[in-house]
């Protein structure tokens, strides 16, 4: 057990097993804290918030670039570490490290300059300040699915703010959670400041209620997004959510085909599609359909799956079994719904939780392709008549976070994205992850609120007005 680990008492303590998605087998063993062992550790980033909202901006940016050191000095060996935990291609672990290392850059170098306090002239000779200040304790649950990211995204900017935070990692990232507070605290950020409690889903949502709870992150699924945001909104505390999507991405008759097939697949096997910003809806418009279908099914079938540490291999498992099972049973339903199978759509033989890459067609708009997630390697196409009914496909859904157009006229593609589409995130003749400095979140089921580009500094501050007089 790890040092936290063994901090927890074990006498008749629950614990949870967390697997290697590659293979099945047990990976880790973790004890749990219990709700009032959770409750002192929150007590405890309270009393680190009230000395670290002292510090100078200076101070936690060199923290924050020691950080991106530490990050970039281990790439690949944490890179492995979410391999073993949740699948992930190595090498695609080593780029979301190095995107946290950027988001920690970019945060030390900017955080400063957005969290600054604003002068503003008041009428009569007065002058007006607007301060930022931070709030407490901010309660962060993240998923599986980046599990570095999911972490760092959130926890950069409300400790930069000022705040501490508590952090609840799903329960197969364990041994990401204690490898991020370790790095933080050999990067010289003072004890308590982060923490980690290791719980479950329903204590985690117990502690919303804690009075040294200023204000609550999550990420993962509408169902229990709502469920906080409720738990939040009773006790009037700030909630951020970020509660995944059903991707569009149109496809315009003047787009070239040949062009974007590799961008398209990119997007639905990125992190073995599970990736709440997947391209997951392809909507293209009838003259060009059965083109750009013939060649996205060929491309999709050449995907290799398999040990995700092979750099070889284009996708790893799916995290676990009831993942993999719930996709499959989505699949099924649209099929049995009258949806049509091009490719794909079969559990392999074999150890390990993979799936292969899968196209939908014909999709019933009962069906869990149309209405609902997939989330994992699955891409569902639909036809369009035209312009028109593509946007009215696309919008058609109750999340709303991220998105695409691809096509030959550029302005035009970028007038569809500023007005026509329903989402937080519109990508134009290209698919991508998150950027530091590029606000990310989304609208609808989808969750509120913004992280990255310097929104997500100021979500948990309090935006003071201080107004002095002649």
């Amino acid at each position: 057990m790890s040092q936290p680990q063994r901090q927890i008492r074990q006498d008749n303590r629950k614990t949870v097993n967390t697997y290697n998605p590659a293979t099945g087998e047990v990976h880790k063993t973790y004890y749990l804290h219990s709700k009032e062992e959770a409750g002192k550790i929150i007590e405890d980033a309270h009393k680190a918030f009230l000395e670290w909202r002292e510090t100078s901006f200076e101070e936690r940016a060199k923290i924050f670039n020691k950080i991106a050191d530490i990050l970039e000095r281990d790439k690949t060996e944490l890179a492995e570490m979410m391999t073993r935990q949740m699948g992930k291609p190595v090498e695609q672990g080593e780029g979301e490290v190095a995107l946290c290392a950027n988001i920690c850059r970019y945060t030390a170098e900017n955080g400063p300059k957005e969290l600054a306090d604003e002068e503003r002239d008041i009428e009569g000779g007065k002058k007006g300040i607007i301060t930022y200040q931070p709030i407490g304790v901010i309660l962060g649950m993240q998923p599986w699915n980046f599990p570095f990211y999911q972490c760092m995204r959130y926890s950069m900017a409300v400790i930069m703010a000022g705040n501490s935070t508590v952090f609840k990692h799903a329960t197969i990232c364990f041994e990401t959670a204690e490898r991020i507070q370790k790095i933080y605290e050999e990067a010289g950020l003072p004890e308590d400041v982060f923490s980690v409690i290791y719980v479950d889903n329903e204590t985690a949502d117990e502690l919303i209620a804690h009075e040294k709870v200023r204000g609550v992150t999550y990420t993962g699924s509408a169902k229990v997004g709502k469920i906080i945001a409720k738990e939040a909104g009773e006790h009037l505390k700030k909630t951020v959510l970020e509660l995944g999507g059903s991707d569009p991405y149109i496809v315009l008759k003047d787009a070239d085909i040949d062009d974007i097939i590799s961008t398209c697949v990119e997007g639905r096997i990125n992190n073995g599609g599970q990736t709440c910003i997947a391209a997951k809806r392809f909507i293209i418009e009838e003259p060009v359909y059965e083109e750009f279908k013939e060649k996205f099914v060929e491309a999709m079938k050449a995907v290799k799956h398999g040990d995700p540490m092979d750099r070889d291999n284009d996708m790893g498992p799916m995290a676990n079994e009831d993942l993999r099972e719930k996709l499959h049973d989505q699949v099924k339903e649209t099929l049995e719904k009258g949806g049509t199978c091009l490719c794909g759509g079969e559990i392999p033989d074999g150890e390990g939780y993979f799936y292969p890459a899968t196209v939908l067609e014909d999709i019933p708009k009962d069906s869990p392709a149309y209405k609902d997630e997939l989330f994992g390697p699955v891409a569902a196409l639909f036809k369009a008549k035209d312009e028109n009914e593509a946007i009215e496909i696309a919008n058609d859904h109750r999340y709303g976070l991220g998105g695409g157009i691809f096509s030959g006229d550029e302005e035009r593609a970028i007038e569809i994205a500023r007005k026509k589409i329903d989402t937080g995130i519109v990508n134009v003749n290209t698919y991508g992850l998150a950027l530091p400095n590029m606000p990310f979140g989304g609208v609808k089921e989808s969750g509120y609120g913004r992280e990255h580009g310097g929104f997500g500094l100021k979500e948990f501050v309090n935006i003071k007005s201080v107004l002095v007089g002649e």
